[in-house]
């Protein structure tokens, strides 16, 4: 098998290293926005927990803009149990789009490696 040009052996090195890069940089914000969706539910547990341990007849009252608004305690339940919903829902997605971004950047650094392993190898 012949060698590549170094211009174009170059060029390819170039693109495999910015793939790799790219994917590390997803990599860390899909990680950053994970842990900060667990931290939002982990919140919307607490109030959920709260909330349910409180006596049926006190007044419970939900940030709206500047307002509070006094909602009752089933619908403020349901609200926050829809929200933890959701938030578990984008967690799960996140978690799956940092796999694939995991994978992506494994799959450039082994490129890379095979590439520098091929070119340097004894006999060429």
């Amino acid at each position: 098998m012949s060698a590549l040009p170094d211009e174009t052996l170059r060029k390819i090195l170039i693109q495999i290293q910015q793939s790799a890069v790219q994917s590390q940089r997803s990599l860390n914000l899909t990680k950053q926005q994970c842990t900060a969706k667990e931290r939002e539910r982990r919140i919307v547990q607490l109030t959920i927990s709260e909330i349910s341990s409180v006596i049926h007849d006190v007044n419970l009252y939900k940030g709206v803009g500047k307002m509070f608004l006094m909602v009752p305690q089933k619908t403020m339940e349901q609200e926050l149990e829809a929200q933890e919903k959701e938030l578990t829902d984008e967690v799960n997605s996140l978690n799956k789009k940092s796999k694939y971004l995991e994978k992506q950047f494994n799959d450039a650094q082994a490129r890379l490696r095979d590439i520098v392993r091929f070119h340097h190898a004894p006999g060429q």
